[in-house]
């Protein structure tokens, strides 16, 4: 069987299922990072981080490029590898170079660039035809002011090259503009010690819902796995409150949005990846957010397992081993599958949770459900270990307590998943209520995962802000999302404010 290099990972949901991925198949892999503390701090108390079951673990400046290539060199003439791969947004480029550095399999490593630069995804998709919006490239905040006036307001902002929507925020007027930049040239350093570029990227204000579209490309041919739906709230923030698969489309809704991912990963020269692409649904037609050249985040990959039986991070180890992925579609017993994440309205120390009777308004002060809908970490809180950083992915890598990308699936304490009481307001708890087993246990309910209380929130600016999540099925048709915001109504977090 195959043996694999990771370079760095994400610390959520991915650097679960990647590493379930490879051994299930009777693969190994060897690990390869920067920061091994990194790692160890998202592990639960008591337990090893799954990347830390390689065969090898091993440390090198993952950052340096240029140093890293010869060294991969080196250790591939004594360890033999057989393919390349990270969930990491940050480090896929690397991997690209990596794999044709070593004449593995794997996507050039000039379009997964392309592709991981929001800038260069607009510029190269412009080129390929693709319809888009009005957008500007600036450098600080003088160009910027100068741009937007022909871009118009409003308009959305956004660094080119971070992830998790980080700093990605809704522009009404110049003063707003001001501000964005402020917050982001205070952010000169991304959680894994890259220095970001300070273009950031203005780009036309579009309207209508948003899907992705996840897809698998092999020997030049990209197939379609499916549409995912995908809700948006927290704004001048656009945060991702939750997901559904397959999206509640019409028939010609979801082959425009298909047809529109699969002109957008060829007009970028994408060859042997999973991706996901972010699609608006305008007036005028489908217009591409971004395309990442990865597995999607947010635990979309296990909604399109329940549903499907596809397995997106199987198909990524495939494809790394140069492989075709097994696609067909299984019998699951599942019409839709859902997830929605709680989030934090405001700063303070997580008490614990209220879990009672959907309230009349169906929400409150601290939880945010919208009814509409991978791999960042750069968090700016802190949590449990004194751990403090700032990008997507990671409970320790991104949220105030559960990784987004992220959402920690399987893993509990240090504020990973909450298995403490869970009780109604005012309420003793019974035994059904006692931690997260008495909603687990409802109908339809896939996962529960909640951060720990005692870890310190603030109110969510992005995708790293998530408390939590609750994940459903419908076995008769597109009810999920339906039945995850009804059960996220009834969950109520504590926040102290000190």
């Amino acid at each position: 069987m195959g043996h694999l290099l990771m370079v760095e990972s994400w610390v959520g949901a991915m650097s679960r299922l990647l590493p379930r991925a490879i051994t299930e198949a009777g693969h190994t892999f060897t690990f390869l990072t920067r920061d091994l503390q990194h790692y160890l701090r998202s592990a639960p108390e008591g337990a090893e981080h799954p990347l830390l079951g390689a065969r090898h673990v091993l440390t090198a400046d993952t950052n340096d490029v240029p140093a890293l290539l010869p060294h991969v060199a080196d250790l591939h003439a004594v360890l033999r590898f057989d393919g390349v791969l990270s969930s990491c947004d940050y480090y896929l480029p690397a991997v690209a170079g990596i794999a044709e550095h070593l004449g593995l399999p794997g996507p050039s490593a000039r379009s997964v660039t392309t592709a991981c630069r929001k800038d260069r995804t607009r510029r190269a998709l412009e080129a390929a035809g693709l319809p888009g919006p009005r957008f500007a490239v600036c450098d600080g905040f003088p160009a910027a002011a100068v741009a937007a006036q022909e871009v118009g307001y409003p308009l959305v902002f956004k660094p080119v090259d971070l992830c998790a929507g980080m700093f990605v925020r809704r522009i009404d007027d110049e003063a707003q503009l001001a501000e964005a930049h402020r917050a982001v040239d205070a952010f000169p350093v991304n959680a894994r010690g890259q220095l970001r570029s300070p273009a950031v990227l203005l780009e036309e204000l579009l309207d209508g819902p948003e899907v992705s579209v996840e897809t698998v490309s092999f020997g030049g041919v990209t197939r379609a796995v499916g549409v995912t739906d995908k809700s948006v709230g927290g704004a001048p923030a656009f945060i991702e409150t939750g997901h559904m698969f397959p999206a509640g489309l019409g028939s010609q809704e979801t082959a425009a949005a298909v047809d529109t991912a699969l002109a957008a990963v060829a007009g970028l020269g994408l060859d042997q990846v999973v991706a996901h692409t972010e699609i608006k649904l305008t007036t005028a037609g489908p217009r591409v957010v971004e395309v990442n050249p990865r597995p999607a985040g947010n635990r979309i990959t296990e909604l399109v397992r329940h549903v499907t039986g596809i397995d997106l991070a199987g198909a990524c180890v495939d494809l790394a081993l140069g492989r075709e992925p097994d696609l067909a579609t299984r019998a699951t017993g599942v019409r839709s599958a859902a997830i929605g994440f709680l989030l934090p309205g405001e700063d303070g120390v997580l008490e614990g949770y209220e879990v009672g009777q959907r309230r009349p308004d169906g929400l409150s002060e601290v939880v945010e459900v919208v009814e509409v809908v991978e791999d960042s970490e750069d968090k700016r809180v802190a949590v449990p270990g004194g751990a403090s950083e700032g990008g997507h992915g990671e409970a320790l890598d991104d949220a105030h307590g559960v990784a987004p990308d992220g959402v920690s699936g399987d893993v509990r304490g240090r504020g990973l998943g909450y298995a403490g009481p869970v009780t109604p307001a005012g309420e003793a708890a019974t035994e059904e209520q006692s931690g997260v087993a008495g909603l687990e246990a409802l109908p339809g309910v896939l996962e529960v995962r909640l951060a720990e209380p005692g870890v310190r929130v603030r109110a969510a600016g992005d995708n790293n802000g998530y408390l939590g999540h609750i994940m459903a099925a419908d076995t008769e048709g597109g009810g999920a999302r339906d039945r995850v915001a009804e059960l996220l109504a009834t969950v109520r977090p504590r926040v102290a404010a000190r």
